[in-house]
């Protein structure tokens, strides 16, 4: 049995060995809540081990950001500040991995004024486009790990004594990212490995479409021509390897925006820049959003697939296992990050060139062209479920299973 101090710094270390995979030599950027601390500075004492030449952190604060919703003019939500942008966007354009520890509460806008909470995400999302251009080509190495704060514990354990929450969240984190396990790296490595499996098993079906069938969703989901799945770890632009998120338990490509067709219900709440949706469904025809409801949060789905033309198609089908351990868990954990490795899930807005062979030289034009996805966002929510079936449809128009009731056949 670990302690608790062992299975934080073995988090640290699959963070920076696995999730970034520094190289001794190289800047890191660690992005990070003033309340995650502790895991930020274990984060920068493995990298210096590691070889690190410098390790900068970028502090944020949600009571900060809460307290401009509370106070400032509607106004004032056109500007978004450019001062951790800048920082972010001198690491990436220099190929310096960055990495994110995402903790927030989910529900930190709830009540705020929704105008003020649109116009900030617009704002928001223009002023990440240039980072978000060096993400979707794997210009640079990134991660994302979360960790918990009181807040965020608060909203996944409601029913637990409030003292005892936060050691609840962590004792989840620590087993959906294998760190606490002695052997924590080892375990990733061959997770890689089976992941890597599945996804060379997909690119040599060479798939047109995927069609998702459960008592709740009836969607094909067609492929491009020279669509990549792929998983776990892929190279950056120097070719060097990283994982994008830890965890991960999905293998994953681009739909074609043009080819999306049917129905699609979520089987998970989503949370978006602190807004909570929920019970929504989706109507698509030739690859665009045409109708939708929610049982909850309705009005912020409205406003997200409002962004902009791209935000109402599709940039991204993944599948995922049932029986993945954070399913298995049967925790809800209000972070996309957690959630979206729990079940198939797919996500409106932009793709990854990176999924496309070639795409990372594709012009804008060029991508679209070949039926890949342009938005200022990209945000994922889940699909799958235990009575769900995937058939993937070959070029000639047959079909063969590749899930059934949620689990991989092929």
């Amino acid at each position: 049995m670990l302690t608790f101090e062992q299975k934080l710094r073995n988090y640290a270390e699959i963070a920076v060995k696995i999730g970034i995979g520094l190289k001794e030599g190289q800047r890191l950027l660690v992005l990070s809540p003033v309340e995650t601390a502790p895991l930020a500075r274990l984060v920068v004492e493995e990298a210096y081990k590691a070889g690190a030449r410098l390790v900068d952190v970028l502090w944020s604060d949600d009571a900060v950001q809460l307290a401009r919703f509370q106070h400032s003019r509607i106004d004032n939500f056109d500007e978004v500040s450019n001062l951790n942008l800048s920082v972010q966007m001198e690491y990436a354009s220099k190929g310096d991995p960055v990495l994110s520890i995402r903790a927030t509460d989910p529900n930190l806008l709830k009540g705020q004024d929704p105008e003020k909470v649109s116009k900030y995400n617009l704002a928001f999302s223009k002023s990440r486009k240039p980072y978000l251009e060096l993400v979707q080509v794997n210009a640079f190495s990134w991660t994302l790990i979360s960790a918990p704060i009181p807040s965020w514990a608060a909203s996944v354990f409601p029913d637990v004594p409030a003292e005892e929450q936060q050691d609840k969240l962590w004792d989840a984190i620590f087993a959906a990212t294998r760190a606490d396990l002695e052997n924590g790296l080892q375990a990733w490595q061959e997770h890689i490995v089976a992941l890597d499996h599945r996804a060379k098993t997909l690119n040599g079906k060479n798939y047109s479409a995927l069609h998702f069938k459960s008592t709740a969703t009836d969607l094909t989901v067609g492929l491009p021509e020279g669509h990549f799945w792929e998983s776990a770890q892929n190279p950056n632009r120097a070719g060097d390897p990283f994982c994008a998120n830890i965890p991960t338990e999905e293998v994953f490509t681009l739909p074609h925006r043009e080819k999306v067709d049917g129905v699609v219900r979520s089987t998970k709440p989503l949370t978006y820049m602190g807004q909570l949706m929920d019970g929504f469904e989706i109507t698509f025809k030739d690859g665009q959003v045409v109708d939708f409801k929610a049982e909850q949060g309705e009005d912020a789905l409205r406003k997200l697939l409002a962004t902009d033309e791209g935000a109402t198609r599709l940039g991204e089908v993944a599948l995922v296992p049932t029986s993945s351990p954070i399913n298995r868990s049967g925790i809800f954990f209000y972070n996309t990050l957690y959630d979206e490795n729990a079940v198939c899930h797919i996500a409106l807005g932009s793709a990854y060139r990176h999924n496309m062979h070639g795409g990372v030289d594709l012009s804008t034009e060029e991508f679209k062209a070949r039926g890949g996805n342009e938005s200022l966002i990209h945000v994922d929510f889940m699909i799958g479920s235990d009575d769900m079936d995937v058939d993937g449809l070959l070029p000639d128009g047959t079909r063969e299973p590749v899930m059934r009731q949620g689990e991989f056949v092929i």
